[in-house]
């Protein structure tokens, strides 16, 4: 089987959707003799912050020496940067070699009635590739809520982490913060540790807590009074935790709070015995950058790509870059978001002030369409257009913008996903 022919059999399942569960996965990785039960994880859950927090414990422990592997998503240019390996997407060879195997067992529960996602295909990939690989630790990304993911047949982990908490995935995980949390928490189980971000509401603590008494959790929350920022702008941070002086190369308050959250998560692997240096740590998180997290494309004109898909994604970029904003200083917004997200409320605060804003289509079936976001632009800013294609949106406007101008472009993974070479290869 080539790379081509895995992924195209990866993707035949998506027409299966999206059903939370976790007897389909049990079975299935019963069959392939278990591969994800002699593998040491982190598990990773939470609504914003996901990424960057699993990359960086990912980073500091690749500069520590460990053979890691990471499992994440989405992914923005290249689908096997959901499956790395020491920092790197999987080798194609070895990923197509585990879909050849697992082919042929999702067949046969698919004949049984048994019909299994592409998520839940494409993690049990990982789990074989990762233990044909014999990883020393696993980073794990939850991919959707954490209690019935497919990512939570595994037995208890090093250490679990919750980042950030808000409403999303509403239709399937809840519409109050509570329910959320108890979804995100599902993950947690008996007698583990468990370390969660700073910055939650009461309510969700209050749920974090009490599930933690319940599963014998001890529960570690960084000290935000210990934090103190030193430096900040669109090109990184500078901040103070515990007297250690740390440097982030993404931009935003939210990374701090990250960040904060991978310290104490490597600690707690010191703890089982890991030799993490302090230098690991700081080398780690400093190294950390992801695709389309505030990323910076051009200096001269601004050009940043931002995928935050949801209110406190969207909150956290707006945070990121209001600096930039200047009376004298033209600003060009290009976004398109998922149509079953808080899209006004996300994207209002950057509309009103952008010169001129073009909505897109993202590539998706769950895509508002660019004349429904349109309407809701012309509220809050007098020059809006709409493309239905993203990529042909650069075209259309790339002539307008001098070295004096911004573009952001904004809304959705998917989005950035699609535009982000073409960005590159236009303003780099």
């Amino acid at each position: 089987m080539t790379f081509n022919e895995a992924l195209d059999y990866i993707h035949s399942l998506l027409k299966f959707g999206i059903h939370p569960g976790l007897s389909r996965m049990d079975t299935l990785l019963q069959i392939l003799d278990n591969p994800h039960k002699n593998i040491k994880c982190v598990h990773v859950a939470g609504t914003n912050g996901k990424g960057s927090t699993s990359t960086a414990i990912s980073n500091v422990l690749i500069e520590a020496g460990y053979n890691v592997g990471l499992y994440t998503s989405p992914y923005v240019t290249d689908f096997l940067e959901r499956v790395q390996y020491n920092g790197k997407p999987i080798d194609k060879e070895l990923f197509s070699q585990c879909v050849e195997i697992i082919k042929p067992e999702i067949e046969k529960m698919s004949a049984d009635g048994a019909q299994i996602t592409e998520f839940e295909a494409l993690t049990a990939t990982a789990f074989l590739c990762f233990s044909k690989l014999n990883v020393d630790v696993l980073v794990l990304e939850v991919g959707l809520g954490g209690r019935l993911d497919a990512t939570n047949v595994i037995p208890t982990p090093l250490v679990n982490v919750i980042t950030s908490l808000s409403l999303d995935h509403t239709g399937v995980l809840g519409d109050t913060i509570e329910q959320i949390a108890f979804e995100k928490c599902g993950t947690i189980k008996s007698g583990g540790t468990l370390v969660c971000s700073y910055g939650q509401t009461e309510n969700a603590m209050n749920v974090i807590n009490t599930i933690c008494d319940e599963k014998c959790n001890s529960v570690i929350v960084p000290d935000k009074s210990s934090v103190s920022i030193k430096s900040q702008d669109i090109f990184g941070t500078n901040f103070i935790y515990n007297k250690q002086e740390y440097h982030i190369s993404m931009s935003g308050t939210h990374q701090v709070q990250n960040m904060t959250t991978v310290i104490e998560a490597v600690n707690v692997l010191k703890n089982k015995g890991y030799n993490i240096t302090e230098q690991n740590i700081k080398d780690g998180i400093k190294k950390t950058v992801l695709p389309a997290r505030v990323e910076v494309i051009s200096k001269k004109p601004l050009v940043i790509l931002d995928g935050g898909h949801n209110e406190d994604g969207a909150k956290a970029f707006y945070e990121a870059v209001k600096e930039c904003f200047d009376k004298n200083i033209k600003l060009f917004v290009i976004a398109g978001m998922m149509n079953d997200k808080a899209v006004e409320e996300s994207l209002k605060p950057l509309i009103s002030k952008a010169d001129k804003f073009v909505a897109v289509t993202p590539e998706n079936p769950r895509a508002m369409k660019a004349e429904a976001l349109s309407e809701i632009a012309k509220k809050y800013c007098h020059n809006v257009i709409c493309c239905d294609n993203a990529n042909s949106s650069l075209d259309l406007i790339k002539p307008e913008i001098t070295e004096n101008d911004m573009l952001f472009v904004v809304g959705s993974l998917y989005l950035a996903g699609e535009v982000r070479n073409k960005l590159i290869k236009i303003f780099d």
